[in-house]
């Protein structure tokens, strides 16, 4: 695994994922006609309303293996010297990549919210626990409560998106810094 993990070919694919999880939910939001990426969660885009939402659930299915894939990565090339922070990593990276990632990506939400199914249910319980380790996560839960929508907090999909952000900017920073070494 300690190869993986300074490999070239690894931290492209890596960044090229973290960029993905910005760029491709602004490129589908296009075709979406009624999505606001501002007041909406990205699960949105692969909801059974959504017309763009198996480009969005394979890409949620791609995410959640490889920053499985990922967590392992590091987890084995950094327990030696850094036991605690490297089961941390695992654990957190791992959860999100299972739970806000590969499952998912396999069970949908739907766009109306009062609308329950199984796949909605479970859908919603993995991405919370995949998303319990992020900083904007309260932010991002209370923006869909009805007394916050007159608030800053209504903007969920702001919300979401800085939550991500500052997960993914330790990974991107791995990346370019492996990549221009």
């Amino acid at each position: 695994m300690g190869n993986i993990i300074t490999s070239k070919i690894f931290h492209s694919v890596m960044l090229f994922t973290v960029v993905g999880e910005f760029f491709l939910p602004w490129i589908l939001c296009l075709y979406y006609d009624g999505y606001n990426s501002k007041t909406m969660a990205m699960s949105a885009l692969g909801s059974l309303q959504s017309p763009v939402r198996v480009i969005y659930n394979t890409w949620l299915i791609w995410l959640g293996c490889f920053l499985a894939f990922a967590a392992a990565a590091y987890f084995f090339t950094t327990k030696k010297d850094f036991p605690i922070l490297s089961v941390l990593l695992l654990f957190s990276l791992g959860t999100f990549a299972v739970g806000a990632g590969l499952v998912s990506g396999i069970f949908h939400v739907n766009e109306n919210k009062d609308i329950v199914t199984a796949a909605s249910k479970v859908h919603g319980i993995s991405a919370a626990i995949g998303f319990m380790a992020l900083i904007f996560f309260v932010c991002f839960i209370m923006g869909d409560k009805e007394q916050f929508q007159n608030t800053v907090l209504k903007y969920e999909g702001l919300w979401e998106r800085l939550s991500l952000l500052c997960m993914y900017i330790p990974l991107a920073y791995k990346a370019v810094h492996n990549l221009l070494s």
